[in-house]
C-alpha cells in the first residue's frame, strides 16, 4: 500500500515538473493574428504575452478605428493562445496523473 502511495507521489511530482516545463515552453510558442484586411498584425506567446504589434499607416489617422482593430484582433489572438495553452497543459496533466479509482477529471 505504501509503495503504491509513494509511487503516486513520485508520479505527481514528476507531473508537476512537466507542467512547469510546459508553462516555460509556452513562452516560446508564438501565436500570430491579423485583422481581416491585414492592416493590424499581433504576435503573442501561448502564455498571452504580447510580443509585437504592426499597424498600417492609414489606421494611425483614425483613433476610434484603431481601437476597434486592436480590440478585435487582440481578443482573437488571446483566444488562440489560451486554447493552445490549455490544450498543452491538459495533455501533460492527463498523461501524468496516477490511476486513482473514481478520480477521472481529465478524461
Amino acid at each position: 500500500m505504501f509503495g503504491d502511495m509513494m509511487g503516486m507521489m513520485g508520479k505527481l511530482k514528476e507531473t508537476q515538473k512537466k507542467v512547469e516545463d510546459t508553462k516555460k515552453r509556452m513562452d516560446t510558442v508564438l501565436v500570430d493574428e491579423s485583422s481581416n484586411d491585414g492592416k493590424l498584425k499581433v504576435t503573442l506567446t501561448a502564455n498571452r504575452t504580447i510580443k509585437s504589434i504592426e499597424i498600417a499607416d492609414d489606421l494611425l489617422h483614425d483613433k476610434e478605428q484603431l481601437e476597434d482593430y486592436l480590440i478585435l484582433t487582440l481578443n482573437k489572438a488571446i483566444d488562440k493562445a489560451t486554447n493552445i495553452n490549455e490544450a498543452e497543459l491538459a495533455a501533460v496533466a492527463k498523461d501524468g496523473m496516477p490511476n486513482i479509482p473514481g478520480l477521472d477529471m481529465f478524461k
